[in-house]
């Protein structure tokens, strides 16, 4: 019996599959279970119209067997079996699908499926074994043969003596090093969760014979050794089964065991798809966020798997990061595989659902804030941060899918309230949605210039997330109201006849408002304002960039060698007796009004919850005004 040479292209691919492709050593269980799998369902599908195949379905199955003291590991079916010609072209050439060929002459609509291509992940067994031998009887054939091979340097293909149609696939391990265990593939732990976290919905049985250690039947103190014939893994997944079958405390029983939580999901998505692009997604959407959830090393995506197979633990590009804390799978038997399952080509059907199922999240959050406010708040308080930050990124360009989702803090209640709730209560010729910005809504709730707006009965959004104002801004507007700052020169709220009445009163004090401005150097305008009520003073913000984002931006990391300033302007009430104290000592003593002016100034940085930018300054103001 002589040694056949690989192909010298499948030399090359076999030492890059081995040393390159597979970077997760785990995975060749799947491969192998998954070629399978494949065999079988080749074989029931010839069976659909040969009658002489008379294997009932429940008799199919893939069997597990590890020989620690051998060293071996056979994984071994009753499926369809393989020639000698199939042996050489299929294992003897790699890359050779077999199973590819196989579903494209498949009539339209048939019930079958194949995973994976044959003699492509067969090889991934390399990484873990020294030798692998596969002894396969075609069914219907009288005699069974043999493939051997210890790697690149060949095979050989000869006959061999095996029962009953079928493959046996056996693998003999390498032996342990300092840094891999090859030993523990052989264990009964480690098989039971590669199978579990890899093969548990393939459609056929993965048995194993397993042995533990119980009590005595009527014993307390006296054990025994058990054999027993054990299924590894599920069969059915739960998203393949009827919606009739399945209990709600199923799907949060799944949810809670599939991905740690010990609190049930606030709420859960099911979705079958067909036509452009075959899929079955369970999605959930969690009531509290992971603890790393707004740290760098979180990772989003979804389970991916291929017909039941995981092919990817976190597939990232299933969800956009303002939903990434979405749980779930996407099983397809439409997505392209490139050479190894481990990595996904970027092709039409994955962006196709992920587009759907962005809109399917979308619509579940919706639908849960309109019947279950207390829960959506609950998955608001968690994730809402997220979502807000998705307006800003980008430009914008997400808002079609987020702006009817956010909620901020409203003076109209004290609770939180969405855009549309909103605009539903606006005044009537209100033409603005108004908002401030500060480190707290009690902090924001007591500004002079909100205690002024909703004094005059307007609705204010409490921006109290550091990415509260950056989202508004991006968003610009909604429902063509645009969003305005009440802390901004822009607000202008009052009557026509009192806006007009203010204008006056700074035209007529042009120069002493000039002489303030200039006497505390920091603002870039002083001016009259009307209707801050019992307040002397404010801080409002000129230009685009406001006090609180000022202060945002100046504590990101990085901030500190290029400081940003916002421009800011000192308002003054015009109703409050101190605006007849400054114009009085305007004309009597001009150097008291300079220190005044700096004390304003003061006191209204820190209404406004902005650090007093110079204390010692303002200590010598209190201490000469006490000593007066």
């Amino acid at each position: 019996m002589s040694k056949k040479q690989f192909r010298t292209e499948s030399k090359q691919l076999l030492d890059l599959m081995v040393n390159s492709i597979y970077t997760n050593k785990d995975i060749f269980l799947r491969e192998i279970v998954s070629n399978a799998s494949d065999a079988i369902d080749k074989l029931y599908f010839r069976s659909l119209t040969d009658t002489s195949i008379d294997i009932k379905k429940s008799d199919y199955q893939i069997r597990i067997t590890a020989d620690k003291q051998a060293g071996t590991l056979s994984i071994s079916d009753n499926g369809c079996g393989m020639t000698k010609e199939d042996l050489e072209n299929d294992l003897g050439t790699i890359a050779k699908s077999g199973s590819r060929e196989f579903k494209a002459r498949l009539e339209s609509g048939a019930d079958v499926d194949v995973i994976g291509q044959f003699g492509v992940g067969f090889y991934s067994a390399f990484m873990v074994s020294r030798k692998i031998v596969v002894e396969s009887r075609a069914w219907g054939a009288e005699e069974a043969f043999r493939w051997e091979s210890s790697g690149a340097d060949g095979y050989t293909v000869s006959p061999c003596e095996k029962e009953g149609n079928g493959t046996v696939v056996t693998l003999y391990m390498k032996e342990d090093t300092d840094d891999d265990k090859y030993s523990e593939y052989l264990q009964e732990h480690k098989l039971r969760a590669l199978i579990k976290k890899y093969s548990d919905f393939v459609r056929y049985p993965i048995r194993m014979t397993v042995t533990s250690r119980r009590l005595k039947e009527g014993s307390s103190d006296e054990y025994e050794t058990v054999t027993e014939d054990a299924t590894l893994n599920s069969i059915t997944p739960i998203w393949k089964r009827p919606a009739s079958e399945v209990t709600e405390e199923d799907y949060n029983s799944f949810y809670k065991e599939k991905f740690y939580d010990f609190e049930d999901p606030a709420a859960f998505i099911k979705q079958k798809t067909e036509g452009m692009v075959e899929y079955d997604a369970l999605l959930f959407i969690p009531q509290r966020a992971p603890f790393d959830y707004y740290t760098r090393n979180y990772e989003k995506g979804l389970q991916l798997y291929s017909s039941g197979v995981l092919i990817m633990d976190k597939c990232s590009d299933l969800l956009p990061d303002y939903f990434g804390f979405v749980k779930g799978i996407v099983d397809s038997p439409d997505l392209s595989l490139n050479i190894s399952r481990e990595m996904l080509q970027q092709d039409r059907q994955l962006k196709l659902i992920a587009k759907n199922l962005e809109a399917k999240i979308k619509g579940r959050l919706l639908e849960l804030m309109e019947k279950d406010r207390e829960k959506y708040e609950k998955v608001f308080s968690a994730f809402g941060s997220r979502m807000k930050y998705g307006l800003y990124a980008d430009y914008g360009t997400h808002k079609d899918a987020l702006q009817d989702l956010v909620m901020f803090r409203s003076s109209f209640n004290g609770e939180n309230a969405t855009l549309k709730e909103y605009a539903l209560r606006m005044k009537d010729g209100q033409k603005d949605i108004y908002y401030a910005p500060g480190d707290s809504a009690e902090q924001v709730s007591m500004l002079p210039q909100v205690e002024a707006a909703v004094a005059r009965g307007y609705e204010v959004f409490y921006l109290c997330d550091p990415v509260d104002e950056f989202a508004l801004i991006s968003l610009g507007e909604y429902d063509g109201h645009p969003f305005v700052n009440v802390c901004s020169d822009e607000a202008g709220i009052g009557t026509e006849e009192e806006k007009e009445s203010v204008k006056k009163e700074n035209e007529a004090c042009k120069d002493m408002l000039t002489f303030m401005k200039d006497s505390i150097a920091k603002v870039s305008a002083v001016r009259f304002t009307g209707g801050l009520k019992d307040h002397p003073a404010c801080i409002s913000s000129g230009g685009g960039l406001s006090a609180n984002m000022e202060k945002t931006l100046n504590r990101m990391p990085g901030s500190e060698d290029e400081k940003v300033k916002a421009e800011l302007v000192l308002e003054i009430n015009l109703g409050h007796p101190v605006a007849d104290k400054l114009k009085a000592l305007y004309e009597q003593d001009r150097d008291k009004l300079a220190s005044y002016s700096r004390l304003l100034y003061y006191d209204a940085r820190m209404i406004s919850g902005l650090p007093v930018d110079d204390p010692a300054d303002l200590s010598s103001l209190l201490i000469a005004l006490m000593t007066e």
